[in-house]
C-alpha cells in the first residue's frame, strides 16, 4: 500500500471547523510516518472529480474531513473500489461517525485511529453501503415529509443555519398530508400505501441523531425501512420527539420492514440521503454488503 494518503476536506463544514480539522488530522497521520495530499475542490462536482482522480492514481486512503455530506461525496469515489475510506467527523449532524464508533469532532484522535488501522495489516472494518442508481449512501435514505422540508429548506435563501429548516418544517407541517406510495420489498408484490413518510436505513439514525431506523445494522447485508402511516399534525408532533430515542417504532402509525431491494414510488416526492438531494421518486434502494473498508 502506498504510504500517500488523500484528506478530502470540505471547509465549510461545522461553520468552518472543516478546515481547521484538516491540519491536526494531517499532523498525526504524518507523525506515523505517512505523506499527507489535501483535496479541496471549488464545489462539491469538482471535489469528487478530483477524490476519484487521486483513488485512480492509487492513494493509500481517501480520508473525508467534513460531515456526513462528506462521507457520501467520499463514497462515491472509494465505494466498491480497494481504497480504504477515513473519517475525520467535523460536521453539524455526524451520523455515520456515531453509527460506526468513530471520534466525533476530535480531529487529532480520528487521525490517530486512521493510523492505526493503516498500519495494521488487518486494521479498519467492511461495512455494508446502499446505493440508489448511481448514488451510494451509508445512513438513510429519506423521502416524504422529511425529504419535503430538505426541499424547501434548500430553496430558501433565509433565514440561513438552522433556523431555516426549522421554518421549512412549520410551513409543512402546515401543509401535512398523506402521500400516496407504491412499494415493493425484494422480489414481493407492489403494494400501494399511504403514509407521511418511508425511511430507508443503512444505519440507524439522520439529521443529527434522529434514530429513524433504530434497528438498521451496517454489516447485515439488508436496509431497514421504517413507514410513519398518515397521521395528522398533533400525532406527528407527539411522535416525532420519540425519533431521537428509538422508540417511535412502538406507536402504531408506524411500521418496519426489512429488505436488500427497495423500490419507492410517489409523486411530487423526492429522496435524500446522507442528507443530499437523490432526485425524485421512483427510486430503488440496494443493500450492498462489504461495499466499502472503514478506517478507524
Amino acid at each position: 500500500m502506498t504510504s500517500e494518503i488523500t484528506l478530502f476536506v470540505n471547509p465549510t463544514a461545522g461553520r468552518g471547523r472543516g478546515a481547521h480539522a484538516a491540519q491536526p488530522a494531517a499532523r498525526v497521520l504524518r507523525e506515523a510516518g505517512f505523506s499527507v495530499r489535501t483535496v479541496v475542490g471549488a464545489d462539491a462536482d469538482d471535489a469528487l472529480v478530483r477524490a476519484r482522480a487521486a483513488v485512480a492514481e492509487g492513494t493509500g486512503a481517501l480520508v473525508a474531513v467534513g460531515g456526513d455530506g462528506m462521507v457520501s461525496l467520499a463514497l462515491r469515489a472509494v465505494a466498491g473500489t480497494t481504497t480504504p475510506l477515513g473519517v475525520v467527523a467535523v460536521g453539524t449532524g455526524n451520523d455515520f461517525a456515531r453509527a460506526t464508533g468513530l471520534p466525533v469532532r476530535h480531529p487529532a484522535a480520528a487521525g490517530e485511529r486512521i493510523a492505526r488501522a493503516l498500519l495494521d495489516p488487518a486494521g479498519g472494518r467492511t461495512l455494508d453501503l446502499g446505493r440508489a442508481g448511481d448514488r451510494w449512501f451509508a445512513t438513510v435514505l429519506a423521502s416524504g415529509f422529511d425529504s419535503r422540508v430538505n426541499d424547501r429548506g434548500n430553496r430558501m435563501t433565509w433565514p440561513t443555519g438552522r433556523l431555516r429548516y426549522d421554518l421549512a418544517m412549520l410551513a409543512e407541517l402546515a401543509a401535512l398530508r398523506p402521500i400516496t406510495y407504491r412499494m415493493r420489498l425484494d422480489d414481493g408484490e407492489e403494494r400501494e400505501l399511504a403514509a407521511t413518510l418511508i425511511a430507508v436505513g443503512n444505519s440507524a439514525s439522520y439529521g443529527g441523531g434522529m434514530r429513524i431506523c433504530p434497528g438498521a445494522a451496517l454489516d447485515d447485508g439488508l436496509l431497514d425501512v421504517t413507514v410513519v402511516g398518515p397521521c395528522d399534525r398533533a400525532t406527528l408532533l407527539r411522535v416525532f420527539p420519540r425519533v431521537y430515542r428509538g422508540t417511535h417504532t412502538g406507536h402504531h402509525v408506524v411500521t418496519t420492514h426489512r429488505a436488500a431491494r427497495v423500490s419507492l414510488a410517489a409523486d411530487g416526492v423526492s429522496a435524500w440521503a446522507d442528507g443530499e438531494r437523490v432526485g425524485p421518486l421512483p427510486v430503488t434502494a440496494e443493500a450492498v454488503p462489504g461495499a466499502v473498508r472503514l478506517l478507524g
